[in-house]
C-alpha cells in the first residue's frame, strides 16, 4: 500500500443528470477564439486558421451553483459561456469522421478570465497560466450523455448578468465544430475518458463585479449559475 507524506487531494469530478455515479476528471483542455464574432471582438481573424488551445488545472473545476470570492490580482474578470464537451473512450491521431463516437457527454460551463492579466501576458509574448487556470475558473454544470443529445451541432447559447442579457450565439457559429476540434486535439494528445474540452464563447464577454449573478443557458443542455462574492 502506498503511503504519502500528506493526504492526495480529491479526484475532481463532475455530476450526471440522472445518474449517482460522477464523471472524474483528468484535464482540462480550452479552444481559443472559436466563434467568428469574438475573435474580431478580441482583435483576432475569424478565418478558420488552425484551432489553438490552452489548459486549466483539473482543481479549477467548480460546480454550478456556487459562490466563489472575486480572485486576487485583477481588476478585470471576464465571464465566457461554453459548451463543454467530455470524452468516453481513447482516441489518438484520429480523422473528423472517427471524433464524434468518443464524446461521451456535454455540459455548460463558464470559462472564467482575469482579462487584464491576459492582455499583458499576451503584450509580453508569456504564457496565459495566471489568467486562466486559477481556482474556480472553470465551472461546470451536470454532464449529459450524449446518447441522449446527438452531435450538439446547433443549438442556443447565451449568457446573463443580473438578468441583463451578455452572450447570445448559435453552437452553429462554432468555426471548428466539435468533431473537427476533438480529432484536432487528438494530433497533438492521447485522449481518453476523463479529458474536458471547453469549446469557446459567442461575442459578448464582459467584466464581473462582487454581488454579480452569472447565469447562462445552452438549448438541451439547461441553465449554469454562479455567484460572484468578495474578494477574500
Amino acid at each position: 500500500m502506498t503511503e504519502y507524506i500528506f493526504p492526495p487531494a480529491e479526484i475532481p469530478s463532475v455530476a450526471v443528470r440522472g445518474s449517482t455515479q460522477r464523471y472524474a476528471v483528468s484535464r482540462i483542455f480550452c479552444v481559443g477564439r472559436n466563434y467568428a464574432a469574438h475573435a474580431r471582438e478580441m482583435g483576432g481573424d475569424p478565418s478558420r486558421e488552425a484551432p489553438f488551445y490552452f489548459s486549466k488545472p483539473a482543481s479549477a473545476l467548480t460546480p454550478s451553483g456556487s459562490t466563489v470570492p472575486y480572485p486576487p490580482r485583477t481588476q478585470n474578470l471576464h465571464h465566457e459561456m461554453e459548451l463543454v464537451v467530455a470524452i468516453g473512450a481513447p482516441l489518438f491521431r484520429a480523422a473528423t469522421e472517427q471524433a464524434q463516437a468518443a464524446v461521451w457527454g456535454y455540459a455548460t460551463g463558464l470559462d472564467m478570465t482575469r482579462r487584464d492579466l491576459q492582455a499583458q501576458a499576451k503584450a509580453a509574448g508569456q504564457p496565459w497560466d495566471t489568467a486562466k487556470g486559477f481556482e474556480h475558473s472553470a465551472v461546470i454544470g451536470e454532464l449529459v450523455c450524449a446518447s441522449e443529445l446527438g452531435d450538439m451541432g446547433r443549438g442556443a447559447i447565451s449568457l446573463a448578468v443580473n438578468g441583463q442579457l451578455r452572450q447570445q450565439g448559435d453552437l452553429a457559429d462554432m468555426i471548428w465544430r466539435v468533431p473537427e476540434l476533438v480529432a484536432n486535439l487528438s494530433q497533438f494528445y492521447h485522449l481518453a475518458p476523463g479529458d474536458l474540452i471547453y469549446t469557446g464563447t459567442p461575442e459578448g464577454v464582459g467584466a464581473v463585479q462582487p454581488g454579480d449573478i452569472i447565469t447562462g443557458a445552452i438549448e438541451g443542455l439547461g441553465e449554469i449559475r454562479l455567484t460572484i462574492a468578495a474578494p477574500e
